[in-house]
């Protein structure tokens, strides 16, 4: 298949935008600037917490009444809102040009795994190795919630990763990410959840400079990259 380039928006915390040839997504956006393009458009919601939602996103059907909508199946959705689908962990959405699966989170709401034009981008959400310093029993039962799904995802190619590095898990910040690129091997991983704290996201690609997984360290909103894939 003929490489193409894909252009990558860095919006703020886990906000992104996506544009392919033909697709525009944006996933999870909070705060940030964005402009919307004319291409076929897909904005999805991982999950209702404020962080990864901002109900303005309903607002852009105003403008743009051909807007598809791809939600968590937690989040409410407002009245007079057109083309949404609401997703569970597990569930799929399959045409010619797309396929969309919804994976678990190890928080609220769902992951995502996009699928087009022969590239695969995976959006965590809040899925991540969320390693507090708590009990024994609640870190197990974290350790153990992450490393299944994971190996749901094993079989999986991804060219692009969002993946939290998040510094409130203070030394463990990011053994999610560590573990996930471990396992799954992506391409290129984008780190994200870090907030108003960029240096965690310079370190952390210092760390992993050997790693045959790329990662590309987008700190500053309305940061942009392209890759060609």
């Amino acid at each position: 298949m003929e490489k193409q380039n894909i252009e990558i928006n860095y919006l703020y915390h886990s906000g992104f935008s996506v544009e392919t040839k033909k697709w525009f997504f944006v996933f999870d956006y909070y705060k940030g600037p964005i402009q919307l393009s004319n291409k076929k458009t897909i904005i999805f919601s991982s999950h209702g917490h404020p962080d990864h939602l901002n109900p303005v996103i309903f607002e852009w059907q105003q403008k743009r009444p051909d807007i598809q909508y791809i939600l968590s199946s937690d989040i409410a959705v407002p009245e007079k809102t057109n083309n949404f689908r609401s997703l569970s962990p597990g569930d799929i959405i399959e045409n010619r040009d797309l396929l969309i699966k919804a994976y678990n989170s190890t928080d609220l709401g769902v992951s995502f795994l996009v699928q087009c034009e022969g590239i695969r981008i995976f959006h965590s959400g809040d899925f991540n190795w969320w390693k507090w310093i708590n009990t024994p029993e609640e870190m197990a039962k974290a350790e153990k919630d992450f490393k299944d799904e994971i190996e749901k995802l094993k079989n999986e190619r991804i060219d692009i990763a969002f993946f939290p590095v998040d510094p409130r898990l203070e030394k463990n910040y990011s053994a999610g990410a560590e573990y996930f690129i471990d396992k799954i091997k992506p391409q290129y991983l984008i780190p994200m959840h870090f907030s108003t704290h960029p240096p965690a996201v310079k370190t952390f690609a210092e760390k992993m400079k050997n790693s045959p997984t790329q990662i590309i360290a987008l700190t500053g909103r309305g940061e942009k990259i392209s890759l060609t894939l």
